[in-house]
C-alpha cells in the first residue's frame, strides 16, 4: 500500500469518464501501445493518450468504449506523441492492463466521487 492521503488530496485528482472516439496503433513506442483520443464532453473536450493495452484490445475494438481517466496531469511526451491524460486500468493475472470502465452507460465528462 501507499502512504495515507487526506480527502483533500484525493479531490485534487480529477478522474472523469470519457468515450474513446479514435484509436490507432503506436508502432514507434518502446513497448506495444495504442494511441487514444478520448472525448470528455464540452467542459474538457477531446484529449489524447497512449496506453500499453495491446494484450486485451486492438485499435478497432476501442472507439465507442467508455473509459476512466485522470484529466488534470500536465501533458507528457511519450516518444513522438504528447499524452494529455492518464487512462486508468488494472492488471489482470498476468500483469496486462484491463481498462477501467463504468458498468452502466453514463454521461461523458462525469467526475469520479
Amino acid at each position: 500500500m501507499t502512504p495515507d492521503l487526506t480527502f483533500d488530496d484525493f479531490l485534487k485528482v480529477d478522474v472523469r469518464v470519457g468515450r474513446i472516439v479514435k484509436a490507432e496503433p503506436y508502432p514507434e513506442a518502446r513497448k506495444p501501445a495504442i494511441k487514444l483520443w478520448v472525448d470528455f464532453g464540452p467542459e474538457i473536450g477531446e484529449k489524447k493518450s497512449s496506453a500499453q493495452i495491446t494484450k486485451h484490445y486492438t485499435p478497432e475494438d476501442l472507439p465507442g468504449r467508455l473509459v476512466m481517466a485522470v484529466v488534470n496531469f500536465p501533458p507528457r511526451q511519450i516518444g513522438k506523441f504528447m499524452s494529455e491524460i492518464l487512462v486508468l486500468g488494472v492488471p489482470d493475472e498476468n500483469g496486462d492492463v484491463v481498462l477501467l470502465t463504468p458498468d452502466k452507460t453514463v454521461p461523458i465528462g462525469g467526475r469520479l466521487y
